[in-house]
Order: C-alpha cells, then sequence, then structure tokens
C-alpha cells in the first residue's frame, strides 16, 4: 500500500494534479522571526560541533588574552565538564554581559575583515556555548575587582562579584543538554577525549612561549595529566624545535629539517622530516597560516607536491610548517569553525612551500633517517635466553696485536684484516695510501669492505659500518642523473601528425591557455581553436602514446586544484623514475671493489641518496656502541 501510494502521488505531481508538500504545513507558511535562544543553538551547530570544537574556542580565546599559562580540564571526553583557565588580562564586571552576546568582540572594530591578527573574531564562540550548555565565567582584569556570571538554557543571569586571581576560567557543563538530539551523535569519552587532545596538541605548536596542560578530571579532584608542554625558552626556531620534540617525540625532532623562505611577502618556516621517516597516514602533518591551525586542501596537496618524487602514494611526509604573510592577503572568514582559508595568490604559496621544501630535501644530502638504523637493531636483537653475560671492553689495538701473535698460526696475518676487508688493487692501492688522500673510513659512507647476497654492500666508517641496498642506491643515482640531463636540454616534444581537438568549457579553455608557456616548455603545446576548444599539437616525446585529451583534463584540475601545472612534471619524473629502475644495477650482480667505493662516494655527492624513489632507505648506519649492545659488549 505505501509503494502504491508513493506511485499515486508521483502521478499527481506529474500529470498537474495538486498534491500536498510533506515539507511546509498551513501553520508554518508564514513568515516569522525566530527568537534569540533559537537563534543561537541554530549557530551553535556551526561553531560548536563537539566537545573539541569548545576546547579550540576557549583555547583561542585565552591565548588571544596573553596568557602565558592555559590549564584545560576535561570531565567525561568534555560532556560534563570543560574548564579552560588562563592567566591572561581578564574582562572587567561591566564586560561579561557583553562577551555573551552575539557578535560582541573587543579583537576587531568591523571596520576590516581584511586585517585580521587574532584567533578569534566573530563574536559568536561564547554566547554558542551558552546557547546548548550551562556556562559559567569567573574574570579579573587587572585594577578591577573580579566577577562572574551564569548562563543557562542561553539566557544569561546577573553579575555577581567573586574572588578571583588575574586572568579567566570558564566552565561549560553538561554540553548540548539544550539539544539532546546531538547528544545521540557525540562518540565515546575516549575518542573525544583524543579529539580534544589533538586540538591542544595543534594550538601549542602554534604559541611554543606558553605553558599548556591538559588533564582528565573524571574521577574528581585535580585528576590525571593527559598532556604537559611547559614554555620553551629561545628564539622562535629553537622554541618551536623543543615543542615540537615534546608533542611529536625526540624521534621526529631528529629528522626534521629547519625551512626559512620567502617569497613575495610570503614566509614560511617550521620542520619537515626526510622521507625516510614517512608515515602511513597523514597523522604527523601540521599546517599553520599565521599561527592558525588550518586544514586547507591547497597546503595538502603543495606538501604533498613536494615529497612526490620522494615517497610512493601509500605515505605520507610529516611535517609542522607555519605560513606568514599580512592578513591581508588571506581571507580566514570562510567558515565559523575558522579551519580553512582563501590565499589571495594560491600559486605564490604552492610554488614557496614545494621549493623550500625541495631546496631542504636537496641539502640534506644522502642523509636518511636515524629510526632506520633503530628499526634494524629491533630487529636483530635476538631474544633473552638466560641471564645476560657481559664481556669486557674492546680491546686496544696493542692488546689485539698481542693477542693474535699468541694464537694459532693465521691469525697473526689478520692483525690488519679482522673485518674481513677487501683489499683494492693496482691504482686504487696507490690512491688509497696517498698522504694527500683521507682514508676511506673518514668519510661519511667509509670505505667498502665486502658484498653479502650479491645485492648489499658493507662498507665501515670510523664510528660503526654501513649497509647498502646495492639497487636501491643505484636507481637514486641514475635517476637524479636523468633529471638533470633532462633540466639542461629540456623536454623534447613529439609532434602530432592530426592535431587532437579537445572541447572544454570557455572558462577551462581560458586557465588553459594562460598557461600555454609553461605547458610547453614540458613538451606539451597548445593553441586556441575556435570558442571553447583547444587543438594539442606536441605531446612529451618521452611519455610515447599518449592520450592527449585525458591528459588536458588533468592537467586543468591540476591547475584548479593548486594553481600549477605539475601534472605533466610529475608524469614525466614517473617515467624517468621507471627508466632509471630498469637501468641501475641488478639485485644478484658481483661488483668489484672500486665500484662498490665508487658508488658510495657518488652516493655522498648526489642529493636525496639517503632514499629510492619509492622513500625506502638505500642504507643503513649502525653505530659501533650499538653493535656492541647486541653481543653485550656493554
Amino acid at each position: 500500500m505505501l509503494c502504491c501510494g508513493r506511485i499515486a502521488q508521483r502521478h499527481a505531481k506529474f500529470c498537474g494534479m495538486s498534491a500536498p508538500n510533506p515539507k511546509i504545513s498551513p501553520a508554518q507558511g508564514i513568515i516569522r522571526q525566530l527568537d534569540d535562544a533559537a537563534i543561537n543553538r541554530i549557530a551553535a551547530g556551526e561553531v560548536v560541533e563537539r566537545p573539541a570544537s569548545a576546547v579550540k574556542e576557549l583555547l583561542e580565546n585565552a591565548l588571544d588574552a596573553g596568557a602565558r599559562r592555559i590549564r584545560i580540564d576535561i570531565a567525561d571526553g568534555g560532556k560534563t565538564l570543560i574548564r579552560v583557565t588562563d592567566d591572561g588580562c581578564g574582562m572587567s564586571p561591566d564586560d561579561l554581559p557583553l562577551a555573551l552576546s552575539r557578535h560582541a568582540t573587543s579583537k576587531i572594530d568591523g571596520s576590516d575583515l581584511l586585517n585580521i591578527h587574532t584567533f578569534g573574531f566573530r563574536g559568536e564562540a561564547l554566547p554558542s556555548l551558552g546557547a546548548v550548555g550551562r556556562l559559567s565565567i569567573l574574570s579579573r582584569a587587572e585594577g578591577q575587582e573580579g566577577a562572574q556570571i551564569e548562563v543557562s538554557g542561553g539566557t544569561p543571569g546577573a553579575v555577581r562579584p567573586a574572588a578571583a586571581p588575574m586572568g579567566t576560567r570558564v566552565e561549560l557543563r553538561d554540553i548540548f543538554h539544550a539539544t539532546p538530539a546531538r547528544l545521540k551523535f557525540m562518540r565515546t569519552d575516549r575518542a573525544e577525549m583524543q579529539a580534544i587532545t589533538d586540538v591542544v596538541k595543534r594550538l601549542a605548536m602554534a604559541e611554543p612561549h606558553v605553558s599548556v596542560t591538559l588533564a582528565d578530571v573524571s574521577g574528581g579532584g585535580e585528576g590525571r595529566v593527559t598532556f604537559r608542554a611547559e614554555a620553551e625558552s629561545g628564539d622562535m626556531f629553537t622554541a618551536l624545535h623543543g615543542r615540537l620534540a615534546r608533542i611529536l617525540g625526540r624521534d621526529f625532532a631528529e629528522n626534521a629539517l629547519p625551512i626559512d623562505a620567502t617569497r613575495e611577502g610570503v614566509t614560511l618556516t617550521g620542520f619537515a622530516a626526510l622521507p625516510t621517516y614517512s608515515r602511513g597516514s597523514a597523522v604527523q602533518q601540521f599546517l599553520f597560516v599565521n599561527e592558525r591551525p588550518v586544514r586547507d586542501k591547497l597546503l595538502i596537496g603543495a606538501l604533498r607536491g613536494a615529497y612526490s618524487d620522494f615517497l610512493s602514494r601509500e605515505r605520507h611526509p610529516a611535517a609542522a610548517l607555519f605560513v606568514s604573510c599580512d592578513p591581508e592577503l588571506v581571507d580566514v572568514n570562510v567558515h565559523p569553525a575558522k579551519s580553512e582559508v582563501r590565499f589571495r595568490a594560491p600559486a605564490v604559496v604552492r610554488g614557496l612551500i614545494v621549493s623550500a621544501l625541495k631546496h631542504a630535501l636537496a641539502e640534506a644530502g644522502h642523509r636518511a633517517s636515524s629510526t632506520v638504523a633503530n628499526a634494524a637493531l629491533g630487529a636483530m636483537r635476538p631474544e633473552p635466553a638466560g641471564p645476560r653475560v657481559y664481556q669486557m671492553d674492546r680491546p686496544s689495538a696493542g692488546a689485539r696485536q698481542a693477542s693474535y701473535q699468541t694464537q694459532s698460526p693465521g691469525f697473526a696475518e689478520m692483525a690488519q684484516d679482522y673485518s674481513a676487508r677487501i683489499e683494492p688493487e693496482g691504482e686504487a692501492v696507490l690512491q688509497e695510501t696517498d698522504e694527500q688522500t683521507p682514508p676511506a673510513e673518514t668519510l661519511p659512507l667509509g670505505a667498502a669492505r665486502a658484498q653479502v647476497h650479491e645485492n648489499y654492500i658493507i662498507a665501515q666508517t670510523e664510528r660503526g659500518m654501513i649497509l647498502v641496498d646495492q639497487h636501491a642506491a643505484h636507481e637514486r643515482l641514475v635517476y637524479e642523473r636523468l633529471k638533470a640531463q633532462m633540466a639542461e636540454t629540456g623536454v623534447r616534444a613529439q609532434a602530432l601528425l592530426i592535431p587532437e581537438i579537445v572541447s572544454l568549457s570557455q572558462s577551462d579553455a581560458a586557465l588553459l591557455l594562460e598557461e600555454a608557456e609553461t605547458l610547453a616548455r614540458l613538451g606539451l603545446t597548445i593553441e586556441p581553436f575556435g570558442p571553447g576548444s583547444v587543438a594539442v599539437r606536441e605531446t612529451p616525446a618521452l611519455l610515447g602514446e599518449v592520450n592527449a585529451e585525458a591528459m588536458l583534463r588533468d592537467v586543468l584540475d591540476e591547475l584548479c586544484e593548486g594553481g600549477t601545472s605539475a601534472t605533466v612534471q610529475d608524469r614525466l619524473e614517473a617515467v624517468l623514475s621507471r627508466v632509471a629502475c630498469h637501468g641501475s644495477i641488478r639485485s644478484g650482480r658481483r661488483m668489484r671493489a672500486e665500484e662498490m667505493n665508487a658508488l658510495l662516494r657518488e652516493m655522498e655527492a648526489t642529493p636525496h641518496s639517503g632514499q629510492c624513489n619509492h622513500g625506502r632507505p638505500t642504507y643503513i648506519e649502525l653505530r659501533l656502541e650499538d653493535i656492541e649492545r647486541l653481543f653485550g659488549r656493554t
């Protein structure tokens, strides 16, 4: 019967018969003004999505107030209590009622919405919180008396005098009690607490000179501190490095490269990790615009593009990057949550991020992540099978020489060759013994001593040993050589016998033709062919036979999303990567000592040689003390 009713209703609609509209009843047809309580609850839905949103708004208010110490207390994942206490400038008793009015703020005067220097500016946070929960504000400004005001059900009470230190304490209890339907969409206490912790960490990164403490007070009392970041000292780079080490861990701090670049009034600072420190997801990507944490597609795409030459698609770079520019060059008034921004010159920002990160990675040379060695040591560490037997320290060279002399025949000749070294022959011996040439062991990747399983080179350094994957290392070297050749001679283009005509909208065609010069340098030649159409005359020869229309639409998507034509370049480099793979030293090939040493020297001189084209490490460094620890020689 229900299906028949729907069919009849559709039939009546298409036949012009009048059918009742289920969305508007006769009683609702009259336009009326909503009351303030309903308006605040509707606005609160945009600002306060979950407890983490409330914590974000209150924490930003504390930072805007100039607080140096902030404490956040959470109970039951923020569902029953959110309390933020700061030592900022505070509010006077006369300001408290006004702070609870919608669109009332001390941060802007409303004359220029493009010149915003604070986290908050909309004046919606406190009235929105008061509309969905039970809100209490206790504050005292310098030279003023302390005062307190409470809000229940969106209705503020009277201002009462109260004893308070300088600063502000905001308590939000029973969030969403005025909108119980929203409670059904909240997750577990643990998940909500994790979201709150993520918000606190992001804002703590933006302000490394501010102390931030997060505590879980679900059981009452002082509760349990789940996150603490004391104020860092030193300049901005030193303070940020210390704060990132505290939040992201020492491994990130050890493997992160400092970033500092400026272009056309836009500055990029922060730290980006080596490609071999990549993650399986984007959990360690933190992006800020004028110290405001954002999730912007342009910035994420630029970060991904900077590492596209070093990581496979399933790996993600780790970075904490801060974009700073004149507030008039970026619009933060895009969404009430202020997590999205719009740049006036997006191509400049994207180009700055890509070039600055690529430059930093190139300066890192052959350096690889230190966590690679730790993982190797962990894989080699045997399971404890009994009480540990400690040996004496490694003997000196003289003691070792005397020991060899007293042992059975044959050991004396091993005095200089106890590490099973492979001696070079001929001219290589003279070169190694030349007084002006430093010993190979003193070089970063040392001297080749052996090849095992026809794939791995063992080299000895002054402080340990190096294990090199010969195929992965040579693959990167060949790839960098091919890229250099392409940069010198340009990308050769192949002319199409019959130009391919691609029909587009007039706006898309205009956007492509604006970049025609850039595309021509990459071997893709286009020209106008009537309104809304583009003729493809030449395509990159390196790509062979391609679908010109599909390539052109990919380039157009890239231009619309990021403002640059990186798609063709990425595809060219992907082809170069495959060529380099097939042109590299294959696994299973035996190498002579001079070949292995030549490979090590070229790795030292080639940028990015610490990882292959897919982001995997090309070598592992094991320090002598780590090796001795494996054998209990500590």
